[in-house]
């Protein structure tokens, strides 16, 4: 009989080892494991098919998030667009801006807070709709910076070079969502370009005060052309979210608003490659 009574204490229960002793807690590994979180399993079948449907993994979010990049990315490039044309083509506007160049500082100041804001702050990157206005502020800003610099071009060097612009954005675009190479692994390579880029771009502030040599302000430009457009391959694939870094469908501001940064420095450095400037 007490015997039997001992057994029956130190028979292993539920949750308790031999002894009467609370058991071990499951590791991270043991509790994460597909088939032993209580979120996938012992309870309704039907959690498992809501969770699995809303992750942020699911295509269909992705593909509505890509949708809604794109969709805010077309409505700025249409703005700088129609700012760029006013600019070029209208000669008192023309003349105007070219007069008064506080108001370029003004506005650099503006897309500088607006960008740091954006790029730093998840606050106002997430919240609707203090993000669209930021985002709203911040291309009116770079879009007068980038009318500024085009009026002080041809009109036919400004309209080759939108033209060229497109047709590299549009292929590198292509190429990012079709090619099955990794572009998001390569941040040593744009870390170090970066770099170079910085560099120079100190080191001409030195020389063109004692001379200007375009030779070097051509390959500066050209280096800079290449580094957004792998730029612009780069937040194209994370944008994706099929590669080894990725970005949450919940920062489609902040994915914009690199993709278009990208697509106006590519514009700026063609322009002063084979722009010319009027007399």
């Amino acid at each position: 009989m007490t015997q039997g009574k001992v057994s029956a204490m130190n028979k292993p229960t539920n949750g308790t080892q031999e002894g009467g002793m609370p058991a071990a807690p499951p590791s991270y590994e043991e509790a994460t494991a597909e088939g032993s979180s209580p979120c996938y399993s012992g309870g309704y079948y039907g959690d498992r098919e809501m969770l699995t449907e809303w992750s942020w993994h699911d295509q269909n979010i992705r593909r509505i998030f890509i949708r809604k990049v794109y969709t805010i990315l077309m409505t700025q490039l249409l703005i700088t667009l129609a700012i760029v044309a006013l600019f070029t083509f209208c000669d008192p506007v023309k003349i105007y801006i070219q007069t008064n160049p506080g108001w370029y500082w003004a506005s650099y100041a503006v897309f500088f807070v607006t960008y740091l804001t954006l790029s730093c702050c998840t606050g106002p990157r997430r919240q609707f709709p203090w993000n669209l206005i930021l985002l709203a502020v911040f291309t009116l800003s770079l879009s007068y910076m980038t009318g500024m610099l085009s009026s002080f071009y041809n009109t036919k060097s400004v309209m080759i070079c939108l033209g060229i612009t497109a047709m590299v954005c549009l292929s590198v675009t292509i190429f990012s969502f079709q090619t099955k190479i990794d572009i998001t692994s390569c941040q040593g390579v744009l870390f170090v370009l970066c770099m170079t880029m910085f560099f120079c771009g100190i080191m001409l502030s030195i020389v063109l005060p004692f001379g200007y040599v375009p030779l070097l302000h051509a390959i500066y430009a050209a280096m800079g052309a290449i580094l957004f457009t792998m730029f612009l391959a780069f937040d194209t694939q994370l944008l994706m979210g099929n590669k080894r870094y990725t970005i949450s469908p919940e920062e489609y501001v902040f994915a914009t608003l690199n993709i278009y940064l990208d697509i106006v420095y590519i514009f700026s450095f063609l322009l002063q490659i084979f722009g010319s400037e009027q007399d």
